[in-house]
């Protein structure tokens, strides 16, 4: 047991560390993309259409400050998102590998919902702020939230709870609980492009080339978001309205249903995989990287080591 409590310690490190590095860095280049199409899911969204003619009215209209509007609860939230998200799914990985075969789809999947759980409820009030601090200038945003403007991240959390309750707080958490099959997908088809690509090159995970993670991550990526975005567009407009966890879920799903069709679920799904696919890939990429480069400093193992599948 000692081993392997040394093993799960070095690994909960690495993962705090480089899931959390890896979080920012992808946050602080993928801002303007967040914002555009944070903006593209709400109702007042057309007037955003396009990824260059949105980016270019955000840039006209609010200059640079404009495309990076809710990077500070961004960063608060993803760099404990990330080591929370991490840590919990290479604690559970290992705990259920060591109790099963090894590494296998079923276990992925079981620790990516875990780790996704546990991140989701520890951040939502961060994501409600961003989302509300990105689309308080928008027309149709003003009739959900307050005329006084919210001076920043720490006094939209302070007002939020005041004026509307610790719940509005947890708006759209049970989408997001809903949007834990993302990762459900995602990690999964990543440890098995990833295990793939290593026995194909007669190696172990931990030898891949960068090219390689970024094409594993990549591809991942872009089929989950794909199979779960309706959530995301559900949960913005629960964060913009202050409708707590679950109430409305329903009303509003079948308002856009009612509105757009099937297609209003997918509002902003351009621009998210314009976004998201290389975010994952530079973030998961440099997750692996970092993680190899504390591993050999430390002379351990930790995550994703190259004796995985």
């Amino acid at each position: 047991m000692a081993p392997l409590r040394r093993r799960l310690d070095d690994e909960v490190v690495n993962a705090v560390l480089s899931g959390g590095i890896a979080g920012a860095v992808t946050a602080a280049v993928m801002c303007p993309l967040d914002v555009l199409k944070t903006r593209q899911q709400v109702p007042d969204g057309l007037q955003y259409k396009g990824l260059a003619a949105g980016l270019l009215r955000i840039l006209r209209n609010e200059g640079v400050r404009g495309l990076y509007k809710g990077l500070t609860p961004t960063l608060v939230a993803l760099i404990p998102s990330w080591a929370v998200y991490f840590t919990v799914y290479e604690r559970l990985k290992s705990l259920l590998s060591a109790h099963s075969r090894g590494p296998s789809p079923g276990v992925h999947m079981a620790s990516a919902a875990g780790a996704g759980a546990a991140t989701v409820v520890a951040t939502n009030p961060l994501w409600v702020v961003k989302t509300r601090l990105v689309t308080q200038d928008m027309a149709a945003s003003h009739r959900w939230l307050p005329k006084a403007r919210y001076r920043g991240m720490l006094d939209a959390l302070l007002r939020i709870r005041r004026e509307e309750g610790s719940a509005a707080l947890y708006s759209g958490l049970a989408p997001s609980i809903f949007g834990i099959l993302h990762v459900v997908v995602q990690f999964p088809i990543y440890e098995h492009i990833k295990a793939t690509l290593a026995r194909r090159d007669g190696g172990g995970v931990g030898n891949l080339h960068p090219l390689q993670l970024l094409a594993a991550a990549s591809l991942s990526k872009m089929i989950a978001s794909t199979a779960t975005y309706p959530h995301e567009v559900i949960r913005t407009q629960m964060h913009v309205k202050g409708l707590g966890p679950v109430q409305g879920l329903l009303r509003e799903t079948r308002a856009i249903l009612v509105s757009d069709g099937i297609r209003g679920l997918y509002r902003g799904c351009g621009v998210n995989l314009v976004r998201t696919v290389p975010a994952a890939a530079l973030t998961f990429t440099c997750y692996e990287l970092m993680s190899r480069a504390l591993r050999a400093a430390g002379g351990g193992r930790g995550p994703g080591g190259g004796d995985d599948p």
